[in-house]
């Protein structure tokens, strides 16, 4: 699924107030990481993960957390990239578009 550029700019207004939920340090994509990973997107679906390191690292280890949990990537500034995949069954209390909708 392509994000349309509607939905990225949606999507990033959204994710303007989130935190990072998970983060990627020193020993990169680990198993835990990425089953952490797709817990907390069939959860939210819309998240922010830190990476760790240099730049170059950084932009392999989105790339790779895109492909190993099949998300999108809405955007990525600096060390932090924000991760958009829709849920079968999203959770009114915990996704983070559900909520939106209902404080509008």
């Amino acid at each position: 699924m392509t994000l349309t550029p509607k939905e990225r700019k949606q999507f990033r207004s959204i994710a303007h107030h989130l935190k990072p939920i998970v983060t990627v340090a020193d020993k990169g994509l680990t198993a835990n990481v990425v089953a952490e990973l797709s817990r907390a997107l069939q959860d939210h679906e819309l998240i922010k993960v830190k990476v760790v390191g240099h730049r170059d690292h950084r932009s392999k280890v989105v790339a790779d957390l895109c492909l190993q949990t099949p998300a999108e990537l809405v955007q990525q500034i600096g060390g932090v990239a924000t991760l958009f995949r829709a849920s079968a069954t999203p959770d009114a209390r915990l996704s983070n578009l559900i909520r939106h909708e209902i404080q509008k």
